[in-house]
């Protein structure tokens, strides 16, 4: 099961989330599904386009299955995803 704290160690695809905050403005507020992830992107499904994130400018909203919101800075989960499932994380919160 996905919490708040194993969420570095869970396959992103398929959970909903937003882009809360960027450093280039147009991203901020992008919403909709994860659709596919590479070591340095975020590809978001929304109502009518696809978007490609970079991870390093956003920081996220993930909305977990149970309620619960999780803020994850993109540069924290820079890696490929097959990577960063096996890498050890040290607390970030």
């Amino acid at each position: 099961m996905i919490t708040p704290k194993n969420i570095f160690r869970h396959e992103l695809i398929g959970l909903p989330v937003k882009v809360a905050y960027s450093t280039h403005d147009e991203f901020i507020g992008i919403e909709g599904k994860v659709v596919d992830e590479t070591k340095n992107t975020i590809r978001i499904e929304t109502d009518n386009s696809e978007k490609i994130i970079p991870k390093r400018v956003a920081t996220f909203h993930f909305y977990l299955p149970d309620g619960n919101i999780i803020e994850l800075e993109g540069k924290i989960i820079i890696a490929r995803p097959e990577d960063r499932i096996k890498k050890k994380f040290r607390k970030f919160w």
